[in-house]
């Protein structure tokens, strides 16, 4: 199945000028990268069991009906133990400022981040909106009212 890719307009602030746009890295990718937009030789220092605000240099006019999903890349992750602390980071279809990205360290070492370094992943997804109706009653399913554990899953 082929669908036509979503256009969304992008804003590149200063400090973005000169990095590529984000784009998949391959044909079946789901998310776009996005780099850290640092000023020309300047690094962020990411210590161990902190966490920062990464400027991507970029502002998105998402359609309404859409988010995008600010996600771990996971090779940070396994290599370094660093990854998008509010996992996924939401961007709504109506903001319009800088896409930031908040990195933490959960790794043994002090993290540098360089100016097009790839930080994260930006997936855009639909969103379906949703109206509560207060109610008495639900209906009942197998699971019924079982919280963390109650399907089976052992060892937590």
């Amino acid at each position: 199945m082929s669908t036509s890719p979503l256009t969304v307009p992008v804003r590149l602030l200063p400090h973005g000028e000169g990095l590529p746009l984000p784009a998949q890295a391959s044909a079946g990718a789901a998310g776009l990268d996005l780099a850290a937009a640092l000023a020309e030789g300047e690094t962020l220092l990411l210590e161990p069991g902190r966490f920062l605000a990464v400027p991507t240099g970029l502002a998105l006019a998402l359609p309404t009906g859409f988010e995008g999903q600010v996600r771990p890349r996971s090779g940070l992750a396994l290599k370094h133990g660093v990854t998008v602390l509010n996992a996924p980071g939401t961007v709504d279809a109506d903001y319009r400022g800088e896409i930031k990205v908040i990195l933490i360290n959960h790794g043994p070492e002090v993290f540098p981040i360089t100016r097009g370094m790839r930080i994260a992943q930006l997936v855009v997804a639909p969103v379906t909106q949703i109206m509560l109706e207060k109610s008495g009653d639900l209906d009942q399913t197998a699971r019924g009212a079982g919280g963390f554990g109650s399907t089976g899953l052992t060892g937590l």
